[in-house]
Parts: C-alpha cells; sequence; structure tokens
C-alpha cells in the first residue's frame, strides 16, 4: 500500500505531506511521490512498533517503538485511517517466528498482540457503525458508502482472525516452552547393574559426608 499522509514534524512546520509506502513489512517514506527514487526519509519495521489511534481525532494514528521513536500521522479521512490500519495489521500478522525463538526473542509478543486485537476490535465496531448508518440514511441506502465499508470491514475481519491465531501460536509457544522446566525427568544410568548396587550406595555416601 501507499500514498499520502501528514506526518507531524516540529512545532514550527507542524504537520507536513509525506508519501508513505508499506512493502515487504517495512513502512517507509519520503519527501514527495516524486523523490522516491532518491531514497526515503525515514522506515520502521511493522513489527517493531505498536499503533496506536486517537480516541479524539478519527484521522490520526500513531506509530510507537517504546522508548525510541514516535512517528505522529493523520490520514486525509477516517476511512484512510482505516484502510491504512489494516494494511498495517495485515503487514504484522504475516510477519512468522516460530516457537521457542519467538517466546526467547520477544517476550512481550503475546502482549503486543492482544493490544493489537483490542485496535482491531475498536476498528470492527466503528466499521459496523458506518455500515448500519449508511444502510438507514434517510434518504436511502448509500450504496457507494456501504461497499466502502463493507470492504474495510471484511479486510479488518481477515486482519483480525490472523491476529487471533498468532495470540494462539503465542500462547502455545509460551506452554511448549515452558513444560521442559516444570516436567524434567531423570533418567537413570543405562549401565546400571544390579550387582554394583551396595557399591554405588557405598560411593554416594561417602561423597554425601
Amino acid at each position: 500500500m501507499e500514498g499520502i499522509l501528514w506526518k507531524w514534524t516540529n512545532y514550527w512546520n507542524g504537520w507536513q505531506t509525506r508519501w508513505f509506502v508499506l512493502e515487504n513489512g517495512v513502512l517507509s517514506y519520503y519527501k514527495s511521490q516524486d523523490e522516491v527514487n532518491q531514497g526515503c526519509k525515514g522506515s520502521l519495521k511493522v513489527q517493531a512498533f505498536e499503533i496506536n489511534v486517537s480516541p479524539l481525532d478519527n484521522t490520526r494514528m500513531d506509530l510507537v517503538i517504546p522508548g525510541e521513536q514516535h512517528l505522529y500521522l493523520r490520514a486525509a479521512t477516517s476511512q484512510e485511517r482505516q484502510q491504512w490500519l489494516v494494511a498495517l495489521g495485515s503487514a504484522k500478522a504475516c510477519v512468522h517466528q516460530k516457537g521457542k525463538q519467538l517466546v526467547e526473542s520477544n517476550p512481550d509478543a503475546l502482549k503486543t498482540k492482544k493490544s493489537e486485537l483490542r485496535l482491531y476490535c475498536d476498528l470492527l465496531m466503528q466499521q459496523v457503525h458506518v455500515v448500519k448508518t449508511s444502510a438507514q440514511a434517510e434518504d436511502g441506502p448509500e450504496i457507494e458508502k456501504m461497499d466502502e465499508a463493507t470492504r474495510l470491514l471484511g479486510a479488518t475481519c481477515d486482519t483480525f482472525i490472523k491476529t487471533l491465531e498468532e495470540c494462539m501460536k503465542l500462547s502455545n509457544a509460551n506452554i511448549m516452552y515452558e513444560l521442559p522446566l516444570k516436567n524434567e525427568v531423570i533418567v537413570p544410568p543405562t549401565n546400571a547393574n544390579p550387582s554394583n548396587k551396595k557399591k554405588n550406595m557405598a560411593r554416594t555416601n561417602s561423597q554425601d559426608s
């Protein structure tokens, strides 16, 4: 996905338009579409940041790498913001790691996925409201608005399901990773010999003392 978003630069320049490109799990931004070939101004891996949605501004979303970086963004409309949120969520859900490696490299992965699920729940409720409002318009159903909202709703549902599957994998990975620590089995030596039982016991007693 690619398109224009407003990025907060500083208190002097305020919000400035930038051209954003989401590709292969990386979100990059450029000063304009014409300057894409000149190199990006910055980039973030989708798996590294959390997505925060403003409860007061339905066009704004903040991308946060805890303790490192904040990227404050605004879309032209709430619909465009939802499209970006769904695209970013899908990109995050498509980044796969496995079991023990995932648990060891990112112990907060499950917590992050749960926060993403809450975000998608909020988006689902907003999109259902748009569909309902469009269908019950006083002048008759607003077909175009309903079609767009329905497409977004379907995309958000797919992303929600993918993220839920990731949560289940992470939960199972945590369980499987912890099980060996809680269920250690002591295997007796294979060369144990009944005839040497007394000698082994005597040796053990002398070592304990």
